[in-house]
């Protein structure tokens, strides 16, 4: 398996200060291995317990915590109940306990003053990544989401997210742990099929493997790769977004594809989570000259009004 790649140790010094998101599973424990392998000593190790799995959560908190004591790196915890919230947010588990995560992640970034944080996604992530949004109606916003480096803005924090592995099949991060006999917490939970991610991965990708003949991954991963770098290049034609209101007239003139980038950004910026395709219709439905409507939902119970030539969220 490769390691830490040069590209990396150029951008992001082994001298610099990092958060690195540990769950205790086989790919967070290698990349933390990696990571201390490769210089990189002064790293604040994240943990977040989403009280899915009782004593075994906790026991995957203990396991972390003993395995930052052994690096000597210093050490972040914290719990949420994960099923409470994606029930009272009416969100899946999946879904509520990533949002948990990056809230947790932007709470120790702003403690430790550190904005950058490793995660341990590697290429099967990003194929399976890339298939579920594909199957929801992503465009290449959705299916470029998941890079290399990216940003994230979680409420008032940017995150910088990197992810050293994404180049890395999941075979590879299993022949590293082998080879230097790592110790990890196995999640029951990866072999439920209730999850979309599991069936996706169990027999989604499996089942079109067998119908067309061959290894799908490697072209889906490298589709995957190229919408991500597009989306990045894209992302530099548009304006940043830094005012609370939106210019109607300006966005008027741009071609419908950048409207709708454009949108999502101001959208995100203003801290509204989970847009899909239909938010960002709605609050373009706003441009119309010819439309009585000056007001769209949002999720959260927000909205979007559009008044003396401009939009806002209130």
């Amino acid at each position: 398996m490769k390691q830490i790649q040069n590209t990396f140790l150029r951008e992001f010094s082994p001298d610099g200060h990092y958060l690195v998101g540990v769950s205790g599973g086989r790919d967070s424990v290698a990349l933390l291995h990696c990571l201390i392998n490769s210089g990189y000593k002064n790293l604040v190790v994240c943990h977040l317990n989403h009280q899915l799995r009782g004593r075994a959560s906790d026991a995957d908190a203990r396991f972390v915590e003993k395995l930052a004591d052994k690096y000597d790196v210093d050490f972040v915890v914290d719990s949420a109940n994960v099923r409470a919230l994606a029930t009272k947010e009416k969100l899946s588990i999946e879904t509520a306990a990533r949002d948990a995560r990056y809230k947790f992640f932007a709470q120790a970034a702003k403690r430790e003053r550190c904005r950058t944080i490793f995660l341990a996604h590697h290429a099967d992530d990003l194929v399976e990544t890339f298939l579920i949004n594909l199957f929801r109606g992503s465009g290449t916003a959705g299916l470029g989401a998941m890079r290399t480096v990216s940003k994230r803005r979680v409420e008032d924090v940017e995150l910088t997210i990197v992810r050293p592995f994404l180049e890395n099949w999941r075979a590879e991060i299993d022949r590293y742990v082998r080879s230097q006999r790592l110790k990890f917490r196995e999640d029951a939970s990866n072999k439920d099929l209730a999850p979309l991610r599991n069936r996706i991965r169990r027999r989604v990708i499996p089942y079109l493997e067998k119908i067309l003949g061959r290894n799908i991954r490697q072209g889906i991963w490298r589709a995957a790769m190229i919408a991500a770098e597009e989306e990045s290049w894209i992302e530099t034609q548009l304006p940043n977004v830094t005012d609370v209101n939106l210019a109607v007239g300006k966005l008027r003139d741009l071609p419908v594809a950048l409207q709708r980038r454009q949108i999502l950004k101001w959208l995100r910026a203003q801290n509204i989570g989970n847009v899909g395709f239909d938010v960002v219709e709605n609050v373009r439905a706003l441009l119309d000259h010819d439309s009585g409507i000056a007001k769209t939902n949002l999720p959260q119970d927000r909205h979007v009004r559009r008044k003396a030539g401009k939009m806002f969220i209130d």
